[in-house]
């Protein structure tokens, strides 16, 4: 099997741009050529299936229908003053409290360090062990300012790519296929 015919199970619509765009050291694929994939392997319209996204019903509905090799990706913003909080609940916490809200979190700590991390796992197949692929990078939480863009809003995206959490992972998942003697299975069904 390909690389490119992994199921790739996402945490949320956003991901999959920024996906494609930290691959693109590897040959180059056009998000509209993802978007296709993405489609026919699922069957369903793109916008459609990520329109009201709930990501643990899908994700585990995902999980039980894949019958082969599977890559998952997920994220979380860690806290140290609040032992790893918010973690990988980070989406509902901005959902409901807001940049100033988690800035308010860390208002009676001095400790204002944290850490974002993405993980990718990878498994070959129903049962076999996943193999697992971490990102992490540490920094600093600061009140808001820039752009309202998640994360790294005043960094250019190049310079962001380099240092983030997601390309820091993903960068680990390339060199595992790189170096990685899969085998490609002719389906003479499709």
């Amino acid at each position: 099997m390909l690389a490119s015919e992994f199921p790739l199970l996402l945490n949320n619509r956003s991901s999959l741009p920024r996906l494609v765009t930290l691959c693109d050291q590897t040959p180059s694929t056009p998000f509209d050529v993802v978007r296709n994939v993405v489609e026919k392997q699922l069957g369903k319209n793109f916008d459609d299936m990520f329109e009201f996204f709930d990501v643990e019903p899908v994700g585990s509905a995902s999980i039980a229908q894949v019958n082969g090799p599977v890559l998952v990706e997920d994220t979380c913003l860690c806290f140290n003053a609040l032992k790893g909080l918010p973690g990988p609940y980070i989406k509902w916490f901005l959902e409901n409290i807001g940049h100033e809200g988690l800035n308010n979190l860390l208002k009676a700590y001095e400790d204002k360090s944290a850490f974002a991390m993405c993980i990718f796992s990878l498994a070959l197949g129903p049962g076999e062990e996943p193999i697992t692929f971490v990102g992490k990078t540490a920094g600093k939480i600061v009140p808001a300012r820039g752009p309202n863009d998640f994360g790294y809003a005043e960094m250019p995206k190049s310079v962001k790519n380099e240092i983030s959490h997601r390309g820091k992972a993903l960068a680990l998942v390339k060199e595992h296929f790189a170096s990685a003697s899969y085998t490609v299975q002719s389906d003479d069904s499709a």
